[in-house]
């Protein structure tokens, strides 16, 4: 019987991906093909190829996707799966996931609690919608991470001008206004790490700034896995197709309410304090879904 043949993708090998390729090794027998998304050069038609470095990623029996690109996971996911490798996120979760307005309309679909958000085109909208919300108001890009253009809007003078720069500046996705109701939360938001459809761990996010991303220095806590909060978190990344997914919530004076959910976890913040091992967890998901589970 042959080795089971696993696909690492990824942009740079970065903690994760070393946390990854350690837990990888701690499998006998296991064949790790590692792949950089820089060389992914692949035929549409005439199915998989039979040489060159994707060769031996389109033979595996299971693709890890790490890229640091949506548009990238996106495309690799799609066309591996044309070729019969299953990944790790399938290509409709991480476009989903990818999406915030996607993501938003999923959780609303699924009854899933997530703060009043509206979305808008131009500025006269948008401000319109600002106003329905009340200040302040958060803005944020439809596609994107670690708490980038990401802005507060405490007035209309402020909402103003920051929806004029973005409708003058930013590309045709920032010229899409993806707003919400600014949650007052106790200085710390929630990311629990889904996989398989088990909460594995649970961190709070603390930082002085109102923006609780640790890309952003905050700092990370372990947090209890409550019924209340598993069964949420559960509840989060099946609205979105499942797999292993990082779930962002905060924690509102009505409860929880689910932020985002992220499709590609990051997570070298998050082993220390929880004592989980996240990467250990990702990699048995991975090779249970190549297993057909």
């Amino acid at each position: 019987m042959s080795a089971l043949r696993f696909g690492l993708v990824c942009s740079r090998v970065r903690v994760e991906e070393k946390l990854l390729l350690e837990a990888l090794a701690r499998h006998v027998g296991l064949e790790v093909v590692q792949f950089d998304d820089e060389l992914f050069e692949a035929p549409l038609v005439g199915g998989r190829p039979l040489s060159g470095p994707l060769a031996a990623l389109s033979g595996c029996d299971v693709v890890l996707l790490r890229s640091l690109s949506h548009a990238r996971q996106v495309t690799m996911a799609r066309v591996l799966e044309a070729w019969g490798v299953p990944t790790v996120n399938r290509a409709d979760v991480l476009e989903t996931c990818g999406d915030k307005v996607r993501t938003t309309l999923a959780l609303v679909a699924a009854g899933v609690p997530t703060p009043p958000t509206r979305v808008a085109f131009t500025v006269e909208a948008a401000l319109a919608a600002v106003e329905a919300l009340g200040y302040p108001c958060v803005v944020k890009p439809v596609t994107g991470s670690w708490g980038r253009l990401v802005g507060r809007l405490n007035d209309r003078d402020a909402a103003e001008s920051v929806l004029e720069h973005k409708s003058l500046l930013g590309g045709a996705l920032h010229r899409v206004a993806y707003l919400q109701a600014h949650i007052d939360k106790p200085g710390r938001d929630l990311r629990a790490f889904v996989i398989g459809g088990r909460t594995a761990a649970v961190i709070g996010r603390r930082s002085s700034h109102w923006v609780t991303n640790t890309a952003r220095g905050a700092v990370a806590e372990a947090v209890p896995v409550s019924d209340e909060l598993d069964h949420m978190c559960r509840r989060a990344a099946a609205a979105v197709g499942g797999g292993a997914l990082a779930v962002d919530l905060l924690e509102s004076r009505d409860g929880l309410l689910v932020n985002e959910v992220n499709g590609t976890m990051e997570f070298r913040n998050s082993v220390a304090p929880t004592g989980v091992d996240i990467p250990g967890l990702l990699v048995a998901h991975a090779l249970d879904v190549a297993g057909g589970g």
